[in-house]
């Protein structure tokens, strides 16, 4: 028989009865500020390491300009992007995700692609990554995640079983695990590859209409990457071999460069579209959304100091300006919390007061006082309140952001929007990769897969079944596994799979 588990609880021994769905107004989102389960687990995970990052602890930056090159004003009114030819100074900082900050460049990894625009209203943050979408669409389920990418807290080792064992509970990370396991998992350069926000934002005009948006900025170097074994050749032979190339080519004068283009949807598309637009596991297909070309990002400068300007870099996608908001997306409703959190908590309370951070073109005029590194007059003799008698800094409505219907009941419900998670892999699978493409991908995953116990094998081998049979096939031989039990266990509800596949 076996034994009774124990009861989940919080930090202060009350027991959770849901730890996979954040409460949220409505099927749809948006979290509510109310979840004290969410914001005790991001909070403690957001502290975890000291000091370095959490997550995309190895990293390298750059300086350089946004440049508009299309007229966007009908969407936004973003001053940034007010007219065709408008500049606007950047940081970039690039990183792998799960590795520590000694971890090689070439690992097999979801690179950061996070961007600081030092705009007049303010500085703007985009915080993204190299690939369309993510491994899980609810935050609750994110220090999990990460744990999983990290050590073996018993053996202090990277474990595949780990990795694999949350993968196949989670059926969500299909999409997101069969691009990290094809030879974009390994980036060639941080200059061969593009970045996306992942998440739907908001884009509001100055008529107070809004529409919903996704960024794609596209390399103008052109797309190369590492098979499985020029990667491992690459993290013995040079670690740093990304970061070096980055700080070179600037060097030289050979500027890496990106086009932004944008998919954008008016609220009455995307009522009637056929994927949930704030579910990060899905991409919005080009052929129902064509991008727009809308500008252009150039790399220019090299830092003069790396733990001053990029180890110091903090980037936050709650930092937003008028024109700019956020979309209930329930992953991105938890970053807005978690990223400033833990800049709170590796960098302290005044952050934003290191150059890196600091706004360039829109003083800050707030109340916020005192706290650790406090470096600047600290508000002076100024009131420290708001309302004030002393011509304090006051608001101003123009910034407000047009209103969205939110409806719903608060609860902890899960994911019923169009509960097919195995569609746009198997798409990816079948009609995007090539053969030598779809070689490579189950390459990649029967390395990582050999020495994971036979359950976790085949439930997992079930889901690349659901995706495409072909996909699921080749896997399942590769490790020796009986097709037909693969198969019999893709008939399965997932509740009934983990049911058959217990791992002793």
């Amino acid at each position: 028989m076996p034994t009774k588990r124990k009861t989940l609880t919080g930090a202060f021994g009350q027991p959770v009865g849901n730890d996979l769905n954040t409460l949220t107004a409505g099927p749809r989102g948006p979290a509510l500020m109310q979840d004290v389960h969410l914001l005790e687990k991001l909070a403690h995970f957001d502290r975890e390491r000291i000091p370095e990052r959490v997550v995309h602890a190895k990293g390298a930056g750059a300086y350089g300009f946004f440049e508009v090159t299309a007229d966007v004003t009908r969407y936004t009114k973003a001053a940034f992007l007010s007219k065709v030819g408008k500049k606007t100074d950047v940081f970039v900082r690039f990183s792998t995700v799960g590795g520590e900050k000694g971890s090689a460049d070439a690992e097999r990894d979801p690179r950061g692609f996070a961007i600081k625009f030092y705009t007049e209203e303010g500085n703007y943050d985009m915080t993204g990554n190299n690939t369309p979408v993510f491994f899980i669409r609810d935050p609750l389920k994110f220090p999990d995640f990460i744990h999983t990418q990290k050590r073996d807290p018993a053996t202090n080792l990277k474990s595949p079983t780990m990795a694999w064992d949350f993968w196949s509970l989670t059926p969500e990370s299909m999409h997101q695990v069969t691009i990290l396991f094809s030879d974009r998992g390994t980036p060639a350069t941080y200059r061969h590859m593009n970045g996306y926000s992942s998440h739907t934002f908001k884009w509001y005009n100055a008529e107070g209409d809004y529409f919903w948006v996704q960024y794609h900025f596209k390399t103008d170097q052109g797309i190369k990457n590492l098979t499985g074994p020029e990667a491992a050749e690459m993290c013995g032979k040079d670690p740093d071999h990304a970061t070096r190339d980055l700080h070179k080519a600037i060097e030289a004068g050979d500027f890496p460069s990106w086009t932004l283009e944008m998919q954008i949807l008016s609220p009455e598309q995307a009522r009637d579209f056929k994927w949930d637009i704030f579910d990060i596991t899905k991409v919005w297909p080009h052929g129902a959304v064509p991008p727009i070309k809308v500008g252009r990002l150039v790399l220019d400068r090299n830092p003069e100091n790396y733990f001053a300007e990029v180890e110091q870099a903090a980037f936050n996608p709650s930092s937003l300006v008028p024109g700019i908001g956020v979309s209930p997306d329930k992953m991105l409703q938890g970053r807005l919390f978690s990223y400033h959190d833990t800049h709170l908590h590796r960098l302290g309370p005044n952050y934003h007061l290191i150059p890196v951070n600091q706004p360039r073109h829109a003083p800050e005029n707030s109340y916020q006082r005192d706290g650790a590194m406090r470096v600047d007059d600290n508000g002076g003799g100024g009131p420290n309140y708001w309302p004030n008698s002393f011509h304090g800094p006051e608001p101003d409505n123009v910034s407000i952001e047009p209103d969205i219907p939110l409806e719903g009941e608060g609860a902890r419900r899960p994911y019923t929007f169009d509960n097919d998670d195995f569609v746009q892999p198997g798409n990816l699978y079948r009609h995007v990769m090539s053969e030598q493409d779809r070689t490579s991908l189950v390459n990649n995953i029967l390395g990582s897969m050999k020495d994971v116990p036979k359950p976790i094998q085949l439930r997992q081998c079930a889901l690349f079944h659901l995706a495409d049979v072909d996909y699921g096939a080749r896997v399942a031989q590769g490790l020796g596994l009986d097709l037909d039990e693969v198969r019999k266990l893709s008939a399965m509800s997932q509740e009934e799979r983990v049911a058959a596949t217990p791992v002793k």
